[in-house]
């Protein structure tokens, strides 16, 4: 007895298919909800690193308690003022990455 050849679909493949092709509203909306999610990995793994509770991290920034738990579960889209206070707070260098047509924009 043959066995049934199984298609495979790459992950590319999958989202364009269940999510939406790049550039639609959809895949737009699903793309900034990811980047937020690991904003927020990234500032909750800073402050544990620093032995920080969010309540004092939120007295080192200027903000409440429920603010840093926001950003830390992305729940709440934070602006860049924010971000750079909390890893100014956190002692930490963050760097930002600018393409544009596949060229990279460095400031110096």
């Amino acid at each position: 007895m043959a066995k049934a050849k199984m298609k495979s679909y790459t992950l590319a493949d999958m989202k364009d298919k269940y999510i939406g092709k790049v550039g639609t509203p959809g895949r737009d909306e699903y793309e900034h909800e990811l980047r937020m999610d690991l904003l927020g990995r990234m500032i909750k793994a800073a402050r544990q690193e620093r032995n920080l509770t969010q309540e004092q991290l939120g007295k080192l920034v200027g903000v409440q308690k429920a603010q840093i738990s926001k950003l830390e579960s992305s729940s709440n889209s934070a602006t860049i003022d924010t971000v750079l206070k909390v890893f100014k707070a956190l002692k930490a260098d963050i760097h930002f990455n600018v393409s544009i047509e596949n060229q990279k924009l460095q400031l110096a």
